[in-house]
């Protein structure tokens, strides 16, 4: 296609902007701490990070990007930067921060950078100043310093009462390294592959990597935005909806913000969450309940929620088992839904489903569960990270969970499934996740609901 003008303005290199800076704040002989290195400070979102001015060439502002089809959200265009053309990569989407609107033609500040003999421009909201960092003052990284995955962060810095998030340039641009880093890198052609559909087909700008790189953007953009991680027990699904999301977006697959996360994740919960279950979905829960003559049954049920699930439950283990003493274990991180859980009301249209038998009315007139069913039910503010002192489990209920857990999380909790459960237990898991594959779990299908034992 005919690329358009870029216009440039500002522009000077980053040595230049050192000595200015070194000009500007000066020195005190001998009492100076120990200089290990300078560093190119910038703003993101409203926070302040930075990158070694080892890796930055010089800082420019300019527009009217050269658009190129078929590459991701992020790319905003290339750059003749005096004769060689590379891309231009906007961090702020890349991270998933918000990007104020701008007019067609106005200038962006950029920075352009070197990258394992790479050049690349990344836009930035505002180009700070200079700092001059001494080791004494660098941290190591940690999550609650940036919107950002912290697999991107290198360290911390502090100047001046201020903290600069230093970012790991090789990590985001390199394409050198362990194979399970590669994944988490930002692919991107080589400035010098033709932009040909010879080219697409064999790899270059617009190829298959795109679909890659548009899927790990999502994916980090899921973790970073809604704490869920991507794994086997979601990925099949996760790559079943990024191709719906894909079909329904077009070009703009990237989640910009926690509302596009969300939407995303709409269809992954599983049939009635958050409500009370319908009579199918409580069927098919029914029939994948194993026999069971004992008299003394008991269930764990994590993240119980508001009570919907706890108390459905407990009227399809009463149908299930009538004769057995039935305790359900039902835990939650929400002290609100938790505390209030015990007092929870139905609508009247309840009391004409499959509900009906296990209901009562208040002296208000109300429509609750009836005491035989609450009596089952024991609520308790609890992270199911922490050891929990329930006794083994006949069934473990766990839906939606296990995929908002960091993967270290999802061990422990795995762990503790395996230790609870009988031996004739099951577990039930959200109908999006799977444990396929992962030891000791064996996958069992019910009608439309899969339980697993070990």
């Amino acid at each position: 296609m005919q690329g358009r003008t870029v216009e440039a303005t500002a522009t000077r290199t980053a040595p230049q902007a050192a000595e200015a800076e070194t000009q500007n704040t000066g020195s005190a002989p001998g009492g100076e701490p120990k200089i290990e290195f300078k560093m190119v400070t910038f703003s993101l979102g409203g926070k302040d990070y930075s990158i070694d001015i080892m890796q930055v060439k010089e800082i420019a502002r300019a527009g009217s990007f050269t658009f190129v089809p078929n590459t991701a959200p992020f790319v905003t265009g290339v750059y003749n930067l005096r004769g060689d053309i590379i891309p231009v990569i906007d961090l702020r989407v890349f991270f998933s921060l918000p990007v104020p609107e701008r007019a067609f033609q106005s200038l962006e500040n950029m920075l352009i950078i070197s990258c394992q003999e790479q050049t690349f421009g990344i836009i930035v909201d505002y180009i700070d100043r200079v700092i001059s960092v001494d080791s004494a003052r660098v941290r190591p990284p940690h999550p609650l310093f940036g919107d950002i995955n912290i697999k991107y962060i290198s360290a911390v810095v502090e100047s001046g009462g201020d903290l600069y998030i230093l970012l790991d340039i090789d990590r985001i641009f390199g394409r050198a390294g362990e194979a399970e880093e590669a994944g988490g890198r930002l692919s991107l052609p080589r400035q010098d592959a033709p932009h040909t559909p010879e080219a697409k087909k064999a790899g270059g700008a617009g190829g298959a990597g795109d679909a890659d790189m548009g899927y790990q953007f999502v994916t980090d953009a899921l973790l970073s935005l809604k704490h869920f991680t991507t794994n086997g027990i979601t990925s099949g699904w996760v790559k079943r909806r990024y191709e719906a999301w894909k079909k329904d977006r077009g070009k703009d697959v990237q989640l910009k913000d926690e509302g596009d996360a969300s939407a995303f994740l709409e269809p992954f919960f599983s049939p009635s969450t958050g409500a009370l279950w319908s009579r199918a979905y409580a069927d098919a829960v029914y029939g994948a309940l194993p026999d069971n003559s004992a008299r003394q049954i008991n269930v764990w049920n994590p993240g119980c929620g508001k009570g919907y699930e706890a108390y459905s439950l407990a009227c399809i283990l009463r149908k299930r088992y009538p004769g057995a003493q039935i305790k359900i274990f039902a835990q939650d991180i929400d002290l609100i839904n938790v505390s209030n859980a015990s007092l929870l009301t139905v609508s009247g249209q309840a009391a004409t489903d499959w509900y009906a038998p296990y209901l009562s009315r208040t002296a208000s007139g109300a429509c609750t569960f009836n005491p035989e069913i609450k009596e089952m039910v024991f609520f308790e503010y609890h992270d199911i990270l922490h050891t929990t002192a329930i006794p083994p489990a006949d069934v473990i209920f766990c839906r939606d969970v296990i995929p908002f857990l960091s993967p270290q999380g999802q061990k422990t909790l795995l762990a503790d499934f395996r230790e609870k459960l009988k031996g004739s237990g099951v577990v039930f898991i959200g109908e999006n996740e799977s444990l396929a594959g992962i030891e000791p779990w064996r996958e069992h299908t019910a009608g439309p609901v899969t339980v697993y034992t070990t």
